[in-house]
């Protein structure tokens, strides 16, 4: 077992709840700009006094509207700056806010709602609402329903003109860390959708720990700021809105990923937060349109330059002076202009969910944006590791955050103990019994740990292999680098008490025409035709042996099946995090499954296509 503990950084403070936080901020710098709302092109800004006062406003309209401290209010609604104004407001009534995906059927709405016991919901739109209304005859204690786009808000800030000061005062000041700061659901990848209990030591310890440990990012000299697209509600993104509260870091919110690219040149935030899939889809993106300009060979070479150029920065060697001059053309030719498509002063990126890959990490490494790969559970508030600025390693999660200690079992478990971990699950004691190990909380996630306390993630205890000639196989291994190629969209490696390793894999109809065109063919083709096409097999095989090139003969993917239709959230196979629901895609997608191990294994040299 290795175990490394990091003691915390500010003194703990258990009167402490999260609305301190925004109480403290407009104490430091009440004129300074918290937040910027998309407006005509441009951003206009809200200064955190202002914000102060519009939570303030709203609180005194929950309060106006009959909300009792320690109601629950479920919150349908995407990334926009409602969502944090909402959560604050909450907050300052005495109020528990619990986020429902705004991608949500109405079958988890039901389950959400009513096992929280909501006694009221905030949704956006009409839309949202139709989805709700299906299943509110269900829903007894959901006495208040508010749309954000009927202008409810407004309203609710109006009715409540005559709450007093004193009572937000007091509301806001009931709560202490140990109490409930919100509930949030598991996305369930496996099972119906758990509760967490997050408390407001775990919001407070953990973003005033996080500023400390995350200084350079946070505090930048001309001002950090960042542009927030990935859903506030799950707890990566709200957590993060939290901790840039405390830090005086100004935000912007995007949803809308076709619009991200002008979001960012106009914004220009000094750091990100998002999962591997969109550095991916930058970097796919920039060298498809190279090779439909034919400076795809360019692209190439300039990627390797970026790669070697950073690896040796990584070990401390200088760099050679023809490498150094290569590096300087490629700077001008390429890799500005990539810095320029995220606004140009991105110096910092903060990734969770996946593993990013070494190529990648070190590609954006040298185009001077450091990705800080982090680590973290719902359980854990989000964050549990992260690399840090100045303690980064490419290729690993980080070290363990201030106040917070990480150890791995001799089976490769990772548990974690620390100021960031969740008190329960939701009226499941059961659950909660069974997912602590004298103090410490089972991950259910397996990893490595060195010598100076990074971590690096291989993959799910529960999603290992196990072949029929007794091989353990991490699925994410050999799924994270064939995935990262542009006409791949997800990969599903099965296996578990076959006689060898395949895969289900399915193409991304976002890169799918680009490839189509670049390589010679239609690039109307559907997925199904494409799913056949000899060269787009071809490519898929070259991603499988690239990945097979880091594995035993006896991990790596014999055959693959490229599916002839999308693993989608909507269609119930991905979580709002992309993750895919392994269980269920096995069950639906079982007949392609059992056809790629039907007559003799494979045992040659290289792998096939069913």
């Amino acid at each position: 077992m290795k175990q490394y503990d990091m003691p915390a950084s500010v003194a703990a403070d258990p009167p402490a709840n999260v609305t301190d936080l925004l109480v403290d901020r407009v104490a430091a710098t009440p004129d300074s700009v918290l937040f910027s709302l998309p407006s005509n092109g441009g951003w206009t800004p809200v200064t955190t006094s202002e914000f102060h006062a519009q939570v303030v406003a709203l609180a005194k309209g929950f309060v106006a509207a009959g909300i009792q401290p320690g109601d629950k209010i479920g919150l349908m609604c995407k990334t926009r700056y409602e969502w944090t104004l909402i959560d604050f407001a909450t907050w300052f009534a005495g109020a528990v806010l619990v986020p429902v995906y705004e991608t949500s059927s109405p079958t988890q709405i039901q389950w959400i709602l009513g096992d929280s016991d909501a006694a009221a919901v905030i949704v956006e739109t009409a839309e949202h609402f139709s989805r709700f209304d299906e299943v509110h005859p269900e829903l007894g204690s959901v006495q208040k329903v508010w749309q954000i786009d009927l202008g409810d808000l407004d309203k609710l800030t109006a009715s409540g003109v005559d709450v007093p000061d004193a009572e937000i005062e007091r509301r806001r000041s009931l709560a202490v860390g140990s109490d409930i700061a919100t509930l949030i659901y598991t996305s369930g990848s496996t099972g119906r959708p758990k509760g967490c209990v997050l408390t407001h030591s775990n919001f407070v310890e953990t973003s005033r720990n996080s500023a400390v440990a995350l200084k350079e990012v946070v505090s930048d000299a001309n001002g950090a700021s960042t542009l927030l697209f990935i859903t506030t509600a799950h707890v990566f993104a709200r957590f993060i809105s939290v901790l840039c509260v405390h830090a005086g870091v100004r935000v912007g919110h995007q949803p809308d990923t076709r619009k991200l690219l002008e979001s960012l040149g106009t914004f220009k935030p000094t750091f990100l937060l998002a999962v591997p899939r969109v550095f991916e889809k930058v970097y796919n993106s920039a060298e498809q349109k190279a090779t439909a300009a034919g400076r795809g060979n360019i692209f190439e070479a300039a990627a390797q330059v970026a790669v070697d150029h950073s690896v040796l920065l990584d070990q401390g060697k200088s760099i050679p002076l023809m490498l150094k001059l290569k590096f300087m053309l490629f700077d001008r030719l390429v890799y500005s202009k990539l810095r320029a498509a995220m606004g140009g002063n991105v110096k910092y990126a903060v990734s969770g969910s996946a593993p990013l890959g070494m190529h990648l990490g070190h590609f954006y490494h040298s185009l001077g944006i450091k990705i800080l790969e982090g680590y973290g559970l719902t359980e854990t508030t989000a964050p549990t590791t992260v690399g840090l600025a100045t303690k980064f390693k490419i290729g690993t999660v980080g070290p363990p955050l201030p106040g917070v200690s990480v150890r791995v079992l001799d089976d490769g478990e990772i548990e974690v103990k620390g100021v960031n971990v969740f008190k329960e699950y939701w009226k499941n004691p059961e659950a909660t019994a069974a997912t602590f190990n004298e103090g410490w909380l089972r991950t259910g996630d397996i990893g490595a740990m060195d010598g100076d306390g990074f971590l690096t993630i291989t993959g799910r205890k529960k999603e290992i292999i196990v072949t029929a000639g007794g091989k353990n196989v991490a699925p994410a291994a050999l799924e994270d680098p064939i995935r990262s190629n542009p006409l791949i969209g997800q990969v599903v490696v099965v296996g578990d008490r076959k006689p060898f390793i395949a895969a289900l894999v399915t193409l991304d109809p976002d890169m799918l025409a680009v490839w189509l065109n670049n390589n010679g063919e239609d690039a109307a083709m559907t997925l199904a035709e494409a799913s056949v096409n000899p060269k787009v097999l071809a490519e898929v095989q070259r991603a499988v042996d690239h990945a097979n090139d880091h594995v035993s003969r006896a991990e790596s993917i014999r055959k693959f099946t490229v599916l002839t239709t999308e693993l989608t959230e909507a269609a119930g196979y991905l979580t709002p995090k992309m993750s895919i629901k392994r269980d269920i895609i096995l069950r639906d997608f079982a007949d392609q499954i059992e056809g790629m191990y039907a007559g003799a294994p494979v045992t040659g040299s290289n792998p096939v296509n069913s």
